[in-house]
């Protein structure tokens, strides 16, 4: 049976509670969670909810919580954020992901975290998608972002917006759209077909709004499209999420976070998963933060965390299921 590792991230946010709720629910998910046991005691206290808990160190059975005990630095207090509890939430990535690297665990799901509370501490931290790649000695991933009927890619991920141009180059473009298309393959899609949005208004408009269309985005997709891949672009951002513009359409990659990202939450919040390809493990997560004003409350809901777990699970089934067979040069 698969083994799924879980951090539940922020602890003063949402992630102990969907932890505890989860843990009401029968499940055949095997889950082994990186936390401190007593903030999930502590949470099931406040939400009148019972749970049982083993510290282990491979995960348990049905309505009870397996948890490789990691401890807070400091007392954690509902939707109240202390920067002394920044290294305790890394000290859970850095231990899971060691279990996936050594086959502990066939793949990560990870809890919301609030990335400023972190950098509050004085340490530099990006994202998961940058941690997670750093952890593994990986140079390049790919976040992306799935729902029913889409999917989206990004080509660049937390930066200003005033930085994405410069991080719109040839080579990054082609290793991004590799991993892409390998991970397509992987899960049974034989032709992938990926539709490239440009990165100014209207594509460009023939060099009139921006050159990096005509500099870099469409020849690399004719150089792509001669090695046998099938990609569409680019294509201007506004009309690329159309239905006529997905048909058929298995990936769009976005050039940056907010220029695909709020159409695939307007279709699928509490119902996508977010995704990092190009890592030598599986890893998903909930779509959503850590939503400090809902903690302790109860008013949550499992959604995402659901649709995290069971794609993990489909995408360690998929991988031992399907061998690619077309794989792009990266030579530049």
């Amino acid at each position: 049976m698969t083994t799924i590792a879980f951090t539940v991230g922020e602890p003063s946010g949402i992630g102990p509670d969907l932890a505890v709720i989860y843990a009401q629910i029968k499940s055949n998910k095997n889950l082994l969670l990186f936390t401190d046991p007593d903030v999930l005691l502590n949470r099931a206290k406040q939400l009148n909810l019972n749970i049982k808990i083993i510290e282990a160190e491979q995960a348990g059975s049905n309505y009870e919580l397996a948890v490789y005990p990691i401890k807070v630095n400091t007392h954690v207090e509902c939707g109240i954020l202390n920067k002394d509890n920044a290294q305790y939430v890394l000290n859970t990535l850095d231990c899971a992901t060691e279990y996936c690297l050594n086959s502990r665990c066939d793949a990560l799901v990870t809890g919301p975290i609030h990335k400023g509370i972190i950098n509050q501490a004085g340490i530099n931290f990006t994202g998961h998608t940058e941690y997670l790649a750093n952890l593994s000695n990986i140079d390049k991933t790919v976040m992306m972002l799935a729902t029913n009927g889409l999917r989206v890619a990004l080509a660049t991920t937390h930066m200003p917006l005033s930085d994405v141009p410069q991080n719109i180059t040839t080579q990054s473009l082609k290793k991004t759209i590799s991993i892409i298309h390998q991970f397509l393959l992987n899960n049974g899609v034989n032709t992938p077909k990926i539709v490239v949005c440009g990165l100014n208004p209207h594509a460009g408009e023939n060099g009139y709004l921006g050159m990096e269309e005509i500099e870099i985005i469409n020849p690399l997709i004719k150089e792509l499209n001669s090695q046998g891949y099938n990609l569409v672009g680019s294509i201007p951002a506004d009309t690329a999420f159309t239905p006529n513009s997905l048909t058929g359409v298995d990936c769009v990659l976005s050039m940056y976070h907010d220029q695909g990202l709020p159409v695939l939450k307007t279709l699928g919040f509490k119902k996508a998963v977010n995704i990092t390809l190009g890592l030598p493990f599986i890893r998903t997560s909930v779509d959503h933060g850590s939503a400090l004003n809902l903690a302790g409350t109860g008013n949550i809901s499992l959604g995402s965390l659901n649709t995290a777990i069971n794609y993990a699970q489909m995408l360690v089934i998929n991988h031992k299921k399907f061998k690619p067979t077309k794989v792009v040069s990266l030579d530049t």
